[in-house]
This record gives structure tokens, C-alpha cells and sequence, in this order.
């Protein structure tokens, strides 16, 4: 009886396949060399970031039809946002045509690096709050396994793609 518990035993943990956590993936900035001195690198302001990506996603410029259902759906407070600042032709289409991209070079830091990209998905998350009414905090706390809620979740975001895209670091700053 104990060799057969023993082989089931065996069996079960030769079959069993563990879950391997994969981390971030994305290509980070590479690590700066430690022999040389680290380069001066400029920050622009990030706290005008998530302003100017909100203007970027809610611009309305050159709208698809589909586009133009996004902007039905919006709330007064920000039809009335998309009419002070998002009708510019030097801007995006439309929020389904939107991509926000940035791109860091060997100088930046894994801080500053991840401080952006937390200010895009603030961006994002802020307008996918205020599209039905809420906080971005209530927002990401919407239970997707909830009817009810995974419904506002997804009205949110219809028409809106969290669409981020990070370029291949440079060489420049290193």
C-alpha cells in the first residue's frame, strides 16, 4: 500500500506542471555601464504628461464614424473637455485611432522609466473613470466577475483601446 501511495506520489509530481511568473514583458532601458559616469539626463515635467495624454486620446481630429459613436456616448463634462481641446487636425483621429508612444534612451533610469509609463496608464485610467461617472480608483476596482460591474468596465473602455507603444531604447546618454 505504501509503494503504491509512493508511485502516485512520484507520478503527480513529475506530471504536475508548476506556473512560472514571467514578470513585465517589455524591453526595459539597458543598465548603464558602472565604469563610466552616469550621464546628465534632462526630465522634462512629468506631471504635464497625463494632461497632454488625455488631450491626445480625447481628440477628436479627423473622427471615423466609429469615433464619432465614442463621442456620443461621453458624458457633458467631457464633450465639453473634447470641444475646448479636441478637435485638433495635428493630433490623433480619434480615441479608437490613438497610440500613445514614448521611447527612452541608455541614460534613462528604471525610475523614471516606470514613472511614465504609471502616467499613461493614469491617463487612460482617468478617462475611462470619467467616461461612466467615476474615479480612476473606482475604475480599477471594478469587479470584472461582477455583471454589473465587468458591463461599466467595458463600457468604459468601448471604443478606447489602451493602446501604448514602447519603442526600442537608443543609445544616446551613454
Amino acid at each position: 500500500m505504501a509503494d503504491i501511495a509512493f508511485l502516485l506520489l512520484i507520478f503527480f509530481l513529475v506530471t504536475t506542471t508548476m506556473a512560472n511568473d514571467k514578470g513585465i514583458a517589455m524591453l526595459l532601458p539597458p543598465k548603464p555601464d558602472p565604469n563610466q559616469p552616469p550621464p546628465e539626463v534632462k526630465e522634462n515635467d512629468i506631471e504635464e504628461l497625463k494632461p497632454m495624454i488625455k488631450e491626445f486620446i480625447l481628440n477628436f481630429g479627423r473622427p471615423s464614424e466609429d469615433a464619432m459613436m465614442v463621442y456620443n456616448d461621453l458624458p457633458a463634462p467631457m464633450k465639453s473637455f473634447v470641444s475646448a481641446y479636441g478637435r485638433r487636425k495635428d493630433s490623433s483621429d480619434g480615441p479608437d485611432k490613438a497610440i500613445v508612444s514614448f521611447k527612452a534612451d541608455r541614460g534613462t533610469s528604471y525610475e523614471l522609466y516606470i514613472t511614465v509609463l504609471d502616467e499613461v496608464n493614469a491617463a487612460y485610467n482617468e478617462v475611462y473613470g470619467e467616461r461612466i461617472g467615476k474615479t480612476a480608483q473606482e475604475f480599477l476596482q471594478l469587479d470584472q466577475k461582477d455583471p454589473e460591474q465587468k458591463k461599466l468596465y467595458d463600457q468604459a473602455r468601448s471604443g478606447m483601446p489602451r493602446a501604448i507603444s514602447i519603442a526600442e531604447p537608443t543609445k544616446i546618454g551613454g
